[in-house]
């Protein structure tokens, strides 16, 4: 599978596995490729409702920034299928 295919089964995995939780502001952050394993690596940003930091502020209410979580999926080059997602700390 090419990189696209790759990062859209990412996206539906982790949309699939986190969607009781509603998240928001998913957004691509990285891939990678392990040619020895046959995964990708595909680190993914969001947001969930409730990691508004600045919550009853006015920063809330003009819509700043809302806080993020990275995971990283991994997907079963073969098969097609998503095997792990994992939490990523984000580069400081």
């Amino acid at each position: 599978m090419d990189v696209k295919e790759a990062v859209a089964l990412a996206r539906r995995y982790l949309q699939e596995v986190f969607a009781e939780e509603k998240i928001v502001n998913l957004g691509l952050e990285e891939v990678e490729y392990d040619d020895a394993q046959h995964l990708w690596s595909i680190t993914l940003g969001f947001s969930r409702p409730w990691d508004n930091t600045a919550q009853g502020t006015i920063a809330a209410a003009i819509g700043a920034p809302r806080q993020r979580e990275y995971k990283v999926v991994k997907i079963d080059d073969r098969d097609k299928r998503g095997v792990a997602i994992k939490n990523r700390e984000p580069a400081v």
